[in-house]
């Protein structure tokens, strides 16, 4: 998968004083000594939450991504955190409450492949391309993904084959198998998306990123949620791959105007339409949302160990695919999406309960 380009420092100096919608330098400036003032940090977040644009003018909604990153062990008990953090636990355990899950067809573990009820010892590259051949054979050749098993954010380590790649991509197979047998992989079907969310982008399962939190009573809510899609064509949505964020407005399921990839890479531009499909954010309504939200609602209320999570939802043509929780997510995204979390009422009960364990440590 290749990796984002950043822009230099020179370069996003040069948009920020030259684009039309952003505000002038010296209120800037300003802004971010009062934020240092205000936090009693360096306010990185004034550029990756976009806030140096004029429609952001509630700047102390937003919060410093340290300070989010502080919150969930609070919430997230360490020991059960497995469940979510390994894929494959994380299958074998929301299954069996018949929750929709993309189907496992193999896995390894290091040069030991188990492929159903057999285990193979694959030993070189030649013999992992005679393993790879039978699954397609059995999967009408379709594509899947390979996935590391256990702790991989971001689409790190996340590779998609396609059959022709048997044949024609030989250095590649080599390269694959080095990389799975140092460690655990899953083999995953791909999930045949929704034509609607094709609609929006072809190139990869598009994939909502909902949480949700569960107050001390067991009650589960959704704090806000955002659609993750590709907009360099790629196989994966993640934001570090070259991916974008847009709001979705939880009561209806419709996107936002404008999505939010990274300022380091695609600098003060803020997309209204997808650059492929040219669908115009704002007039897509993300198909099933109603079911995909009482799936994450069902999903929390089976590991109320883990109280602050982020769930990831592809859409398929009979409804939604719960992929992965994390209960290690990345709540600045939510932040930026949501318009700061300061806000965001479900949040609120968090911040509270959040002062309420602090004080209890520290007394």
């Amino acid at each position: 998968m290749a990796g984002t380009v950043k822009k230099s420092f020179g370069t996003l100096i040069r948009e920020l004083l030259t684009d039309p919608d952003s505000k002038p330098a010296l209120r800037m400036g300003f802004e971010i000594l009062y934020l240092i003032l205000y936090y009693r940090r360096s306010p990185h977040f004034y550029f990756s939450r976009y806030l140096f644009k004029k429609e952001r003018t509630n700047i102390t909604d937003y919060f410093p991504d340290s300070y989010l990153h502080k919150i969930k062990p609070y919430f997230n008990d360490s020991d059960t955190r497995d469940i979510l953090e390994n894929k494959h636990y994380f299958n074998s355990y929301f299954s069996q409450f018949g929750i929709n899950l993309p189907r496992i067809i193999m896995f390894n573990n290091r040069t030991l492949f188990i492929d159903g009820s057999k285990s193979i010892m694959v030993r070189n590259a030649a013999e992992f391309r005679i393993l790879l051949e039978q699954l397609f054979g059995r999967n009408n050749n379709k594509p899947f993904f390979i996935k590391k098993t256990s702790w991989s954010y971001g689409g790190d380590q996340t590779y998609k084959l396609n059959r022709d790649q048997l044949d024609n991509d030989l250095a590649g197979i080599r390269t694959l198998y080095a990389e799975i047998v140092k460690s655990e992989y899953l083999f995953q079907e791909t999930i045949e998306q929704h034509s609607e969310m094709d609609r929006l982008n072809p190139s990869c399962l598009n994939t909502m990123r909902i949480d949700t939190f569960m107050d001390k009573d067991g009650k589960t809510e959704i704090i806000s949620a955002f659609l993750r899609t590709s907009i360099r064509n790629l196989h994966v949505d993640n934001i570090s791959a070259g991916g974008c964020r847009i709001p979705i407005d939880i009561e209806s399921g419709k996107l936002g105007k404008k999505g939010f990839s990274t300022f380091m890479t695609y600098g003060v531009t803020l997309p209204t339409q997808h650059p492929v499909s040219k669908t115009p954010f704002e007039d897509f309504t993300v198909p099933c949302f109603a079911e995909a939200k009482e799936m994450v609602i069902k999903a929390a209320g089976y590991i109320p160990s883990l109280r602050l999570v982020g769930w990831d939802i592809g859409i398929a043509e009979k409804g939604p695919v719960l992929i992965e929780g994390n209960s290690n997510y990345n709540i600045p995204g939510n932040d930026l999406t949501y318009g700061g979390y300061r806000t965001n009422p479900v949040f609120g009960k968090v911040l509270q309960e959040y002062k309420e364990l602090r004080k209890t440590k520290y007394n």
